[in-house]
């Protein structure tokens, strides 16, 4: 038996993966543990959490992968300070290779481990961590990210156990930074809240898409440069420049109104983003000639460009690492370890993410008891729970292990009925306290996709946009963003049985096989690990029940809590939308269309809630 302890504990979204034998025992990010959303701590919490699960010490393991390469990146910051004037980017790799050393003898400190340590570049472990965990035994991979090893972007080719880049993109080239820079300008979280600009943007026009698009310079090879004097990334200054403002407008104050400037250059970044990536896409199938792809790195959780990649650059298949940021690394050093440094043939394919803990009924019941919530216990939770959606119900699920990634897969979700006009608001407002603009994604089961998505394809990690079929929007109108998609996962019974049920009885209980599905976590926060989180979050929230194992807990409805229900279907008026943060002024009626998907009439924001 070989055993790999696979870390990212030098970036931000620290993580910890074990891999026996080759195939994953347990994946876990630091910031379940700890709390803290994107966490750079060193992720000692899950180091301990994988080893005990697998009823293993450190002795047993035969090798650490760390998904970093100090020397690799040195030289190359060495370069780019000599050419970019950049001598800041140079110090502070400098010092993040010092601290990677440092955390070498961590691991041999804390738990006085004695074998090898490898290095694994950071695209080299996006790549891995797409390739050698899809089911193709050939494929184009892509990676593409803000920045790793001094670079944004890696072409590769992957074939049986062994992978290759055939072109790179070094930074300060990167769409991942021109994203995030925006993201920033929009008084949102860089390294956090793309997914938030990624859902405004269909509300904007196409007014900024031709300026914007001016800083993005398409090269030969699929290669790309960015006019640089737009933006401060590369000299560690603000993200954008005074040109940029000049021409864009001061940043958003955060928690400001949302404005229709803040859609439109929402917009433009997402169709600026998705040209870049279709011009590499298609370069990478030409020089490839593989029907496949996998997809990695922070921007691949983009599931609008991710589409277009599929549908336009002329693959027939695509693996999405449903882990694609940097906590995937700790699975991708790992994978890499396996089959590149020892030579590994291939045998583990990842079908599911389930691969965090799980929880005993007495743990689950002790929170719950912790908190004197009462709650019975039920034979069948997931028809329990359909009965409780089917009425109207906001319905917390917490059950089996838990999924990685930042996407909630019917494991720590939070659920509701798709079919009503009004519970958009109703989560977004009363449970998760989130942005007016958030859309909100369908799991569906598979076998009647086809039934409600046009060209409709199999997505079991929420990582494609696709089409609503016309004639069904007005059945599902709380996952139907204002361009007429959604961001679906289609739910098979063999990974998740349980979920697969639930979703099998809401459609015998209203005829519609989905439900709405949104991670268990209050905004800010990182999903749900503990139970005790999942009871605080159902309390401290407009959440009706809680389905946890076999036990069910439920709010007796008050009149007080009837009355501010019907009020979030009345804050759809225009003077209320403002109040969450609508825009400053009813945007007019004009044709948007989210890039990928079929073009619709952008309804306005107060318009089929």
């Amino acid at each position: 038996m070989t055993v790999i302890l696979g870390l990212n504990c030098f970036s931000h979204d620290t993580a910890a993966c074990l891999l026996v034998d080759g195939e994953v025992a347990m994946l876990v990010e630091q910031e379940r543990l700890n709390r803290d959303r994107h966490t750079r701590r060193f992720p000692r919490d899950a180091v301990e959490l994988c080893l005990a699960h697998a009823g293993m010490r450190i002795d047993d393991v035969d090798a650490v992968a760390i998904a970093h390469r100090p020397l690799v990146d040195f030289g190359r910051g060495a370069l780019d300070a000599a050419v970019r004037l950049a001598p800041k980017r140079l110090a502070a790799q400098s010092y993040t290779d010092l601290r990677l050393l440092a955390r070498d003898q961590l691991v041999r400190a804390l738990w006085r481990y004695r074998g090898p340590v490898h290095h694994v570049g950071h695209h080299e472990a996006h790549a891995a961590s797409a390739f050698f965990a899809s089911p193709f035994d050939e494929a184009a991979v892509l990676t593409i990210d803000r920045g790793g090893d001094f670079l944004s972007t890696t072409l590769c080719v992957g074939q049986g156990n062994r992978l290759e880049a055939i072109a790179k993109v070094r930074n300060p080239h990167s769409l991942g930074e021109l994203y995030s820079a925006v993201t920033t300008h929009l008084g949102f979280h860089a390294n956090a809240d793309e997914g938030k600009v990624m859902g405004l943007a269909p509300y904007g026009t196409d007014r900024f898409v031709e300026d914007l698009g001016g800083v993005l310079r398409l090269r030969s090879n699929g290669r790309f440069a960015i006019d640089l004097r737009w933006f401060g990334w590369h000299r560690e200054g603000p993200p954008v420049s005074g040109r940029f403002v000049e021409r864009f407008g001061r940043p958003r104050v955060p928690e400001s109104p949302v404005t229709e400037r803040d859609m439109d250059l929402a917009r433009a970044v997402q169709e600026v983003l998705e040209r870049g990536a279709l011009h590499i896409g298609s370069e990478l199938r030409r020089v490839v000639g593989s029907d496949n792809l996998c997809l990695s790195g922070g921007v691949a959780l983009n599931s609008v460009m991710n589409r277009r990649l599929l549908v336009e650059c002329g693959f027939r298949d695509i693996f999405i690492q449903p882990a694609s940021s940097d906590a995937g690394n700790a699975l991708g050093a790992a994978l890499w370890v396996w089959h590149h440094t020892m030579g590994k043939p291939r045998s583990w394919t990842m079908e599911h993410a389930y691969l965090g803990p799980s929880w005993s009924i007495s743990q689950l019941e002790g929170a719950l008891r912790s908190r004197r919530v009462v709650h019975r216990t039920v034979r069948d939770p997931a028809s329990e729970a359909a009965r409780l959606i089917a009425s109207g119900k906001v319905v917390g699920w917490f059950q089996g292990r838990a999924e990685v990634g930042p996407r909630a897969l019917g494991a720590r979700s939070i659920l509701a009925d798709p079919r009503r006009p009004d519970m958009r608001d109703i989560v977004n407002h009363q449970v998760k306290r989130r942005e007016w603009f958030r859309p909100f994604a369908p799991s569906v089961l598979h076998e009647h996709g086809a039934e409600y998505f046009d060209d409709y394809r199999p997505n079991p990690f929420m990582l494609l946009v696709q089409p609503v079929r016309h004639d069904r929007r007005d059945q599902v109108p709380a996952i139907t963003h204002v361009d007429g998609s959604a961001r679906l996962q289609t739910v098979t019974a063999g990974p998740n049985p349980e979920f697969h049920r639930l979703l099998t009885e809401l459609h015998r209980l209203t005829g519609v096989p989905m439900v709405l599905n949104t991670s268990f976590n209050l905004r800010g926060e990182p999903i749900v690990h503990r139970p005790e989180e999942a009871v605080d979050d159902y309390l401290r929230s407009g959440m009706d029940a809680v389905v946890m194992g076999c036990l069910v807990a439920e709010k007796i409805p008050t009149e007080t809590a009837r009355a501010s229900r019907l009020g979030a279907v009345r804050t759809t008026t225009p003077a209320a939308a403002r109040s969450m943060e609508e825009p400053a002024r009813e945007p007019q009626d004009r044709a948007t269309r989210l890039p990928g998907t079929l073009p619709t009439r952008a309804r306005r924001p107060e318009e089929g809630r």
